[in-house]
Parts: C-alpha cells; sequence; structure tokens
C-alpha cells in the first residue's frame, strides 16, 4: 500500500505520487487527486506533466505548492497550503476558459490506499474516509453538481471518456473513491480542505474551519541579484521529490516525468542531496542515503538501479565525497559522514583496483563481469561510467574485452577521482581516522600530479584524453576544465585553459559550456552530449574555477548560465536535463527531459554567487553592491538570510536579529559563527567597517585582525571596527565569552 507512517509530520501531505496534482497523506495512504474534463475533447485528463501543467511554487516538505493546468484551452490555477501538519487546504480559479464552463468539469477524488469507502455526506457536502481508526474528511466551498463512486482513479477516467459530463450513472454517496465534481459555469472557482483527525466530527469540524483561511503566496526567498534562484531550486527539488513505492522511501527523483522508481542514477542523487541541503538537511541525508543504497559487495557504487535493471558492472564518476564534504560543511551532522564514509572509500579504492589495467596510477571507464546489466560487456556500458554517454570525447576509444576497459584515459574521471580522494581525506581526518586520512590524501597528491603532467596537451594548451598508448583524442569538452576543481592544473596550465574558456570557437559565446567545442563536428549534432549544454558540467566548472580564484571568470559563468536558466524558466518554468548551444532552447528535439532535477544547478550557481558553503573557501559571503536578499537557507549556523542594501551586506539569524554587517566590497570566507567566535577572512583586502550584532556584542571578550588586537567602538548597543587597508586574506576574529558571563 502507499502508505509510510515514518514519514516526518511535517512532509506528511505532500504530491507523492505520479499524478503531480494528487496530494497524499503518506500515513494513511489517502489521496485527494483532480480530474479535469473537456467536451470539446471528449476525454477526461488526470493532469499530464509537462504539456497539461506548469509547475509553480513547492515547498520540499509541500508547505505551499502552486501550479497552473491547460487543457483543451482550458487554464486553471491552484494554489495549496497546511495550516497545520494535518490539514490540507486548497482552491482553484479559472484564468482562461477554453469552452463553456458548463461542459468543462474539474473532478475532486478522495479514495484510500487499502480500499476503505469513502462516503459523501449530501446534507454538509462534506466526504469521509476511515483508515487505521482515523478519520479524513474532505469539505468545499460550494456543493458539488454531481457525486459518483468508483472502484479506483482509472474507473473514474474510463467513465468520463465513455459517458461523457452529462450523464448519472455512477452517482452515489459511498464507493472506494467518490469524486465530487464541479463544472465551470456554476463553479468558476472554489476552495478546498481535507484534515485527518481520530473522531469523524472532528475531522469534518477541522476541513469545514479551513475552509475559511486565506492561502498566501509563498514568500519570496531571493530578490534583487540573480533574484529567484533559490526559488527555483527550492520549486525543482520539491516537484522532483516523490515516493518510491516499491522501495518505501521518499526521495528526490531525477525527474518526476520520467515516472516514480524509475531510476537511481548514482551523480544525479547525490547532487538532489547538495540541492535539498540548502533548505531541508533532512531530505539532504534521505537522497544521499538512496545513492549510498545502490552499493555493491565489489566495492564500486552502482552507475543505475531502477526496478528492472541493476548496473552494478560499472559506477559513474566519483563525485560522491565532494558532495558528502560540501553536505557536512553546511549541517555539521558528523554522524552523516561516518554513516557514508565506508561505501565512499570503498568505491574510490575501487575504481584503482578495477579501471587502471596498466598499474600507471590513472583509470580508465570499463564495465565489470558481474551482474547481468544491460550493456555490460559493451564500449558504450564502459562509457556510461563517464555519464557523458555517446560524447565525442569516447570516439576514438577502443573497448578491450581483456582489461574490460576503454583504451582512454578521461580528464574528467581522473579530475574527479583525484578531488574524491581528496575529500575522503578530509571526511577521515574529521572522523578520526588519521591513518585513512593520510592514504587518501596521498592518493589524491599522486593523481594530481598525474593528471598535470600526462593528460596536459602542450600543443593545444589544454587538458585532454588520451590514449593509454600514446596520443591524445581530438575531441574535447568541458571536462578540459575539471583538473581546476582537483587543483592539479599549474598557474601556466591555468593561463592557457582561460584562453579557450572565452574562446567562442571553443567554449566561449553567449551560452555556456557546450559539451564540446564549438569548432568540433560533432557540436552540430546538438544530440545529448554532443554540443549540448549540461547544468552539472557547468556547476563542476564553476566549482573549478573558484578552487582557484578566478573569481571574474566564475561570475561571468554564473551570470550567463543562470542566463540561459531563466529563458525556459520565466517563459514555461521548464528545467532541462540540458540545453541547446545555440538556441538555449530544451525541447527542440525528443528526448530531452524538461523538468529534470540537476537542471537546477544552473540557478544553484547563481546562489552561490551570493553564498556558499565548499571545501576551498568554506562559508561564503559576497558582496558586490548591488542589493540582494537570499533567505533563509541552511548554514553551520542554522537558517540564515543574506542582505545587500546600500552597498552594506548584513547576516540575519533564524530569528531575523543581524548577527553581522560589513561594508567590504568582495568575498568573505572561512566564516565562523558559534557561541565563541564569529569570524571571518577578507579575500581581496581593502577597507573595511564590520559591525557585530548587538546579542554578540554584549558578550565580546576580544577583536583580532591576523592574531593582533583591534579597538572598536559602539553604536547603537553594536561594537563596530573601523578597518583600513586590510591585506588580502586577512583572518578578523570576535571572541566571545560564554552565555552569562559578566
Amino acid at each position: 500500500m502507499f502508505l509510510d507512517t515514518s514519514i516526518p509530520l511535517a512532509s506528511a501531505w505532500n504530491t507523492w505520487s505520479d499524478k503531480p496534482g494528487e496530494l497524499t497523506f503518506l500515513p494513511l495512504g489517502v489521496r485527494i487527486a483532480p480530474l479535469l474534463y473537456s467536451a470539446k475533447l471528449a476525454r477526461a485528463t488526470p493532469i499530464r506533466a509537462p504539456d497539461e501543467i506548469r509547475f509553480g511554487t513547492h515547498g520540499l516538505r509541500g508547505e505551499r505548492i502552486e501550479f497552473e493546468t491547460l487543457f483543451a484551452e482550458t487554464r486553471l490555477a491552484f494554489r495549496l497550503d497546511k495550516p497545520d501538519p494535518f490539514v490540507v487546504r486548497g482552491g482553484f480559479e479559472t484564468r482562461q476558459a477554453g469552452e463553456w464552463g458548463l461542459r468543462y468539469w474539474v473532478s475532486l477524488a478522495l479514495c484510500a490506499e487499502d480500499g476503505s469507502r469513502a462516503e459523501f455526506d449530501p446534507q454538509t457536502g462534506v466526504a469521509v474516509v476511515e483508515v487505521n481508526f482515523r478519520f479524513v474528511a474532505f469539505a468545499a466551498s460550494d456543493l458539488p453538481a454531481l457525486v459518483t463512486g468508483h472502484q479506483s482513479f482509472d474507473a473514474l477516467i474510463e467513465d468520463f471518456d465513455r459517458n461523457g459530463y452529462f450523464d448519472k450513472s455512477t452517482r452515489a454517496s459511498a464507493a472506494p473513491l467518490i469524486a465530487l465534481r464541479f463544472n465551470l459555469e456554476m463553479t468558476p472557482s472554489l476552495r478546498y480542505a481535507a484534515a485527518v483527525a481520530d473522531t469523524k466530527e472532528l475531522a469534518v469540524a477541522k476541513a469545514r474551519a479551513a475552509l475559511a483561511g486565506k492561502i498566501e503566496p509563498a514568500p519570496a526567498l531571493h530578490t534583487g541579484r540573480h533574484a529567484a534562484a533559490l526559488d527555483a531550486v527550492r520549486d525543482v527539488v520539491g516537484w522532483n521529490t516523490v515516493y518510491d513505492r516499491l522501495n518505501r522511501r521518499p526521495y528526490t527523483t531525477a525527474s518526476r516525468i520520467w515516472g516514480l522508481g524509475d531510476a537511481v542514477w548514482y551523480n544525479d542523487q547525490c547532487f538532489a542531496a547538495l540541492m535539498a541541503g540548502l533548505l531541508d538537511p533532512a531530505l539532504a541525508r534521505r537522497n544521499f542515503d538512496v545513492a549510498m543504497g545502490s552499493a555493491t559487495p565489489q566495492g564500486n557504487i552502482a552507475c543505475l538501479v531502477n526496478p528492472k535493471d541493476a548496473w552494478v558492472d560499472r559506477t559513474q564518476a566519483p563525485h560522491g565525497a565532494f558532495i558528502a564534504w560540501m553536505i557536512y560543511q553546511r549541517s555539521r551532522d558528523r554522524a552523516f559522514l561516518a554513516d557514508v564514509f565506508d561505501a565512499l572509500a570503498r568505491n574510490q579504492l575501487w575504481w584503482r583496483e578495477n579501471r587502471d589495467p596498466d598499474g600507471r596510477g590513472l583509470v580508465s571507464c570499463g564495465t565489470s563481469d558481474v551482474g547481468d546489466a544491460m550493456y555490460r560487456g559493451t564500449a558504450f556500458g564502459a562509457r556510461n561510467e563517464t555519464g557523458m554517454d555517446n560524447s565525442p570525447t569516447h570516439d576514438e576509444a577502443r573497448y578491450d574485452p581483456e582489461t574490460r576497459t576503454l583504451s582512454t584515459l578521461d580528464v574528467g574521471l581522473n579530475s574527479a577521482l583525484a578531488l574524491d580522494a581528496e575529500m575522503l581525506a578530509l571526511i577521515a581526518a574529521e572522523l578520526g581516522c588519521d591513518e585513512a586520512a593520510e592514504r587518501f590524501a596521498e592518493l589524491a597528491a599522486q593523481t594530481r600530479a598525474l593528471v598535470r603532467t600526462e593528460l596536459w596537451d602542450e600543443a593545444r594548451g589544454l587538458f585532454a584524453n588520451r590514449q593509454r598508448g600514446g596520443g591524445f583524442v581530438r575531441s574535447v569538452s568541458p571536462t578540459s576544465f575539471f583538473p581546476l576543481l582537483c587543483g592539479a592544473a599549474s598557474e601556466a596550465q591555468v593561463e592557457r585553459l582561460l584562453v579557450h574558456l572565452e574562446d567562442p570557437g571553443m567554449f566561449g559565446g553567449r551560452l555556456p559550456l557546450p559539451n564540446v567545442a564549438r569548432d568540433d563536428p560533432a557540436y552540430a549534432e546538438q544530440i545529448y552530449w554532443r554540443g549540448r549544454i549540461w547544468p552539472n558540467v557547468n556547476w563542476l566548472v564553476w566549482q573549478g574555477l573558484r578552487r582557484y580564484r578566478l573569481d571574474g571568470p566564475a561570475s561571468n559563468l554564473a551570470a550567463r548560465s543562470f542566463e540561459l536558466f531563466q529563458a525556459s524558466w520565466t517563459s514555461r518554468r521548464w528545467c532541462g536535463e540540458n540545453y541547446d548551444g545555440d538556441t538555449g532552447r530544451i525541447d527542440e528535439r525528443p528526448g530531452n527531459d524538461p523538468f529534470y532535477t540537476w537542471g537546477a544547478m544552473l540557478p544553484l550557481i547563481a546562489v552561490g554567487e551570493v553564498m556558499d558553503i565548499n571545501p576551498f573557501g568554506g562559508w561564503e559571503l559576497v558582496n558586490n553592491g548591488e542589493p540582494v536578499r537570499l533567505g533563509p537557507i541552511e548554514s553551520p549556523a542554522g537558517p540564515v538570510t543574506v542582505e545587500v542594501a546600500d552597498g552594506r551586506l548584513t547576516l540575519h539569524g533564524a530569528d531575523g536579529q543581524p548577527r553581522f554587517a560589513s561594508s567590504h566590497i568582495g568575498r568573505l570566507s572561512r566564516i565562523v559563527l558559534d557561541s565563541a567566535l564569529v569570524s571571518v577572512t577578507v579575500v581581496e583586502g581593502g577597507d573595511i567597517v564590520f559591525r557585530l550584532g548587538e546579542a554578540a556584542s554584549r558578550r565580546l571578550a576580544a577583536v583580532r585582525l591576523n592574531g593582533r588586537p583591534v579597538d572598536t567602538r559602539q553604536e547603537g548597543g553594536c561594537h563596530v571596527a573601523d578597518l583600513k587597508d586590510v591585506p588580502a586574506g586577512a583572518r578578523l576574529d570576535w571572541h566571545l565569552s560564554p552565555a552569562g558571563a559578566a
């Protein structure tokens, strides 16, 4: 049955199923689903994505949900919220009529997963279903024009499709599914509510009381510079968070349009966890646990697991430890690190033991002789390990059935492997596993050095894939910049790389970053990894640029990536799996998913240009002088809000009170905000006025800049430091006495 009593109460009512408009109270398996019928088309729809729905706001716990439907040229706007965890209320209104409203019907169906009969009271207009000794009541602001009973939702659709809107043959007051039918002539708008209680009378009373409440629009999470970027991340993750019935777990799927439980891709799931962590640490952990659930007895984490197949013979590029460390940096949950470390460590060592046939310290893609997966033992199966299945960078690779690997050394893969080892060293050190930390740090250093020397093509001035026995392959992709991500590039190499990044014949131009150079013959194909733009790749390159403090190119990439995203998001609320390298379109060719979770990594970059938490600069805030308000967003100090107004950056805590403010134009990094210390590193240097929040000012014990005492003045109950000619990289520490100390 479709129920789970372990779900957090705040998430219990949510859009868990494959019907995007359907609400389910997961602990009881009770569903409320809209169905639309058009006489003009003579058919009904459960509201199919993406053509019949425009995805709007969606809180990660379903606290606010908005969407529009477009069916038979009639447009309806739905809005829902939860005044308390056991109550959901909603409503719709007609925005555009495509036919006479009398012939356009909106049905609201109530049913229970266990088949319990729902009952409708014509006197009160309330439907009730009892499940596991609890009652769920559903009420509407108007009486329905007709109430019908059916065995299932599919039977309701069949009834409309067979008999049309003007038929009473299925009228009923009790059935496994009760449908309250409204037409738009009599009911152009409607309010409705459902409530869960332990008596029928109380459930009915709560549902009817909820009808009187007004549903307010969701407050904006992000205004000003890169406005609505964080809102977009929330909405994409919110809509794509569903319930996997097969494995009985909630998680953020790669795309709800693909179908629930269809696939768990290792990297997709890790990226979903990262984005969820900006707003909901518990969902971040659930998503990462799903990724770790694909770990195999051999040591690798399976590339793909779905109900029909398990690609245990291969994995994907190892980005898991990188993501895990960033989730930890934001949440400070050491138990999370302890739980995931073993699977991540085994995966790193598996790469080195199974994909390095020459013992040279660099790896190739492959497919092991285990399992019975599709494409096992083929060149295509091996290419899956990069995630870039049909990339032209693989065109010259040959599959060797003896070593079960491709003949090429992949620069993106080896850069990811080096970064993974580096992050595992950090995780191991945090957990007190000193020997493991030392071992992984050595592996990271060795792989970085090999990437720097063996995968650098001096003639072209870039990193590239090469044959294990010789020369470099012709085609290059943005993975040529991945050595920045793992710290492998020298200063001279960085200088030459930036030329290619900006060259419009290579990776420059209005829309960044095509997944093969624009001057490559494969670019014109614009099929999947042959020329199209991939959000996860842009994000990884952006992180690499920022590791090297190439903040100008990084900000430029962020702005252009967000512009690319906004074109489809503002017009259609689409979030692409990938984008055309020339037009930026998502849907000009079939097979490109228009609401894919990792598409939100484009606005994620824009969020990071205001606040980011990463292994290279720690917790970072950016003030470029432009107004912005971002948050609440999770941080090591809990939910915070970042605001820049009149050139001053202020960090607010969950209570809305300022924690500190700074006039510095530039980046503050390595921020620490706890009960004993407020600390920032001034990245660019210059003059700075730093204002400590009032509550912390009352406990101020000492202020030091690079270890030297600093004088402060008091202003409005706050301590303020006026600092001149602060050197780049200087650290400012505000030491606090214990709370309650004299």
